[in-house]
């Protein structure tokens, strides 16, 4: 499902037009965007919480020459769903 997908749902499911409903959509995804970069965590009950994962610099090798790189930390987003998500996943 695309975001265009997901915009076309809600707006089914709600009743209002998909104009009314792309705006907030774009506002909901802004803001979990916007607190993650300021480095708050988004917990949204039954659904998941969005965080950033801090990754550790490590070493690798370049796949075309076999050479040793150093790949330098940095910061993930990261979702651990919730109980909720993961049983209507389950199917249970």
């Amino acid at each position: 499902m695309r975001k265009s997908d997901l915009i076309k749902a809600v707006a089914d499911r709600s009743g209002m037009r998909q104009s009314q409903v792309a705006p907030v959509v774009n506002a909901v995804f802004q803001t979990i965007q916007e607190a993650l970069a300021s480095g708050e965590e988004v917990s949204i009950a039954g659904f998941g919480t969005f965080r950033i994962s801090e990754r550790a610099a490590r070493e690798g090798r370049n796949p075309q020459t076999g050479a040793r790189i150093t790949i330098q930390a940095r910061k993930s987003p990261s979702f651990r769903p919730g109980t909720q998500l993961k049983r209507a996943v389950a199917g249970r």
